[in-house]
Parts: C-alpha cells; structure tokens; sequence
C-alpha cells in the first residue's frame, strides 16, 4: 500500500530543495553587502535571507551581531517564526516594540525569541514564485515601521528575486553547454535565445541598482547602487560574450564597427576604473600611454581589454598586483595584462579553446568565453594575442594590433556592426 501523500513532504521541503535555495543565495555576491547595510541602518543585531515554504525556515543567508546562534543552512520550526504569515499574506509583518504592540504584545514568536523589533519582507521571484523572507531581529525596541525603512526592505527582496532568477539562467546555461557538446548547432540556437530572454531580469537588477545609486543622501545605500549596477553590467558582457560566439558559430562573424577614436587611453583608462571599483581588493598597475587618434573598434579594444583584466583578476595571484600596459607603437597597438601565478604548460595550448577552463578551475569562473572572445577581436582587428606564463615572471597575455593613426587608416570595409 503507498503511503499517505499527505504524509510526505512536497518537493520543496525536500534536504536537497532546501540545499540547492541555500547554494542559490550563497552564489549572489552582493547578498552579504545587503545584510550589513540592513544592520548599520536600522540597528538591527540580526538580518538573515530565509527559504520559507509551507514546512520549513532555513537561513540561507545571516549577518549575526547579536549571536543569535543560526548559520546558513540552520532551521527553525516555521511554525514559531512570523515569517509563515507573511508568507501567507504576501505582505510585510513589522513591529517596534513587541511587548507594546497590540497585536503582538500577546503573540508567541517575540516571547519565544525574546525578541521587540522585527521585520520580515517578502522575496517573489518575478513570475510570481514565492522564494522566502528577508528579515531582521532585534531584543530592543527600534523603530523599524517607517515608510523608508519597509521601502529598503522591499527593494532588497525585489533585488534579491531577480538576482535568483538570473542565477538559476545561468547555471542551467553553464549545464546545458557542458552537456550538450556533442549538438553544436542547437546549442549555438540555444545559447542566442537564451542570451536575449536573460536580459529582461538584468534590466530590472540595473535599474534597481540606478535607483539605489542615486542615494547621495544614503553613503551606504548607493555604495550597495553602484556594486550592483558594476555587476550589472559584467553580466551585460557575459551575455555579450554569449552572444558573440554564438553568431560567430553560426556564420555571422564577430561585429566590428571600425572608426577614427581620439581618446582610446581614457577609454581603457575607464575600464581598469570599473574593475578597480569591483575588486577594491586587489592592486591593479595601470600604464597606459596613447596620443593621438587611431583607427579601431572602440567598443571592441574595451571588450578586450575587460575580458582580460578580469581573467587575470580571477585567477592570478591575489598577493601580487595585475599590470595593464597598453602604448602606441610604430602603427601597432600593443596591449598586455600580466598577473602573479603559472600555467601549467600542458594548458597552454588551450587557453584560448572556447568553453575550456583548466580542471581545478572554480564553478563560478563563468562560461569559459571570455579569452576565446578576446583572440576573436584581436584577429577580427587583424591582430595577434599570445600568452606566456612561468613560475618566476607569471602570466602575460599580449595583444598586438596593427593601428595606424586615422589619418593613414586604409580605406577598407566596416565590418558588420556588433
């Protein structure tokens, strides 16, 4: 006879449910960030990023002051929690002062978790999927209920939904292209589809993320704005990435859109800034001296440029700076990134190979694109991009592009725009 189904838990009570909502919060970097911002603004000890369904509280996320004791992956009977109901009621549940409060005042979750200020939010994804909480705790009474409070809150949730879902895209691309080796051309029609429908929850994390940034009243609040919109747009380029090999696979070629550039330093100079900004904790040396106008893609030189840096950012030596160089050279156009750190010479020869990353790679480094992208717009410019790396002088990639000033710029083609 099987069993009762009303006995066994649904799938999303599931360990392995629950595991994977955790993972999915853990992979959202900028989750931590907005717990410490929740903390410092309004006081609270205790914030935390909660997988709530019908049978279980799971702390995905926590930023603990108070040692209130939960780690991520911990439980609470959700039965005890506030967070049921406004699971139930789709709604913020906030209060100051709990054993003032007259609807609380009585209740048994502040009792049992010695608890006065609370606030718990609402995460939906954007098709409608209730995901859990975003919530704080504190033993004193803080005044937690204002309109500006509750609106932080709410966009962080709204934030952090998107941010499930376009982590979720992700990871089921990175899936489906390492299984799907064998179908090229329906993966390449995948990967273009995909590349588009992913824009839609990007746009929404950007404006998000321009909305916040224009906090200049809230330091906190539009530092946490431009790290958002900074990771915006490093998944814009991802997507771009995508994109870009796919049409290549598939015929088109890579889009280079060839035209007289008077400011090609500042425009690199941009870059290093933007990944500055995102790794404040690494050195970046910047030696980049070009006068003049030239004659290239700019668009494309900064692509290449960014993809390189941030190669070199993820898997160089963190105890050792990144060096950008970039000069104009007797009509070339030489650019080199060098970090600490070896390639084992056996990897050498396949650096470049698209959706190839070395085996003790981290599953988060992306898709493997990003340096196969680089080779193509040097070689799209009429260029050449090589790497060498040893134990005692590290990892150099160096792009040597043919750039005469505009001046003296052939009267060749555009190739088709990207």
């Amino acid at each position: 006879m099987n069993p009762d189904p009303a006995n066994r838990p649904s799938d999303e009570n599931s360990p392995e449910a629950i595991g994977r909502a955790v993972a999915a919060v853990g992979r959202i970097s900028s989750v931590p960030s907005l717990l410490k911002i929740i903390c410092s603004n309004t006081g609270m000890g205790f914030a935390a990023v909660a997988r709530v369904t019908d049978g279980t509280w799971t702390a995905c996320a926590v930023q603990d002051d108070i040692h209130f004791g939960l780690l991520p992956g911990g439980q609470l009977d959700v039965h005890t929690t506030l967070c049921i109901e406004a699971r139930a009621a789709r709604k913020p549940v906030v209060f100051d002062h709990a054993s003032e409060d007259p609807v609380y005042r009585n209740h048994h979750t502040p009792r049992l978790y010695n608890i006065e200020s609370y606030i718990s939010v609402p995460i939906v994804r954007p098709g409608g999927e209730y995901f859990g909480n975003l919530c704080a705790i504190d033993p004193r009474p803080l005044r937690v209920s204002d309109e500006k409070t509750v609106a932080m809150f709410e966009s962080f949730a709204e934030l952090i939904g998107c941010q499930l879902d376009q982590e979720e895209s992700q990871l089921a691309t990175e899936t489906a292209l390492l299984g799907e080796r064998t179908t090229a051309e329906l993966r390449e029609q995948f990967i273009a589809v995909l590349g588009h429908d992913l824009r839609n929850p990007l746009a929404s994390i950007g404006a998000l993320g321009e909305l916040l940034a224009r906090r200049a009243s809230e330091p906190e609040i539009e530092k946490i704005g431009e790290r958002i919109r900074g990771a915006t747009r490093r998944m814009a380029r991802l997507i771009d990435d995508v994109l870009d090999f796919a049409r290549d696979r598939m015929g088109s070629g890579l889009g280079v859109a060839t035209a007289e550039v008077s400011d090609l330093g500042a425009l690199l100079s941009d870059v290093v800034s933007e990944l500055r900004l995102a790794h404040p904790e690494r050195q970046i040396d910047e030696h980049i001296d070009i006068a003049g106008t030239v004659w290239c893609d700019r668009g494309r030189i900064q692509q290449l440029l960014s993809n390189l840096l941030g190669n070199a950012l993820t898997h160089g030596t963190r105890d050792k700076p990144v060096v950008v160089e970039a000069r104009l050279e007797q009509g070339r156009f030489h650019l080199s990134v060098g970090n600490g750190g070896e390639i084992a010479p056996a990897n050498l020869a396949k650096i470049f190979e698209p959706y190839w990353r070395p085996a003790d790679s981290e599953a988060k480094g992306g898709l493997g694109l990003g340096l196969h992208i680089c080779s193509m717009i040097v070689k799209a410019h009429g260029g050449s991009l090589e790497v060498s790396s040893s134990a005692e002088t590290g990892t150099k990639f160096t792009a040597r592009v043919p750039m005469p000033p505009a001046a003296e710029a052939p009267d060749r083609p555009q190739a088709k725009p990207h």
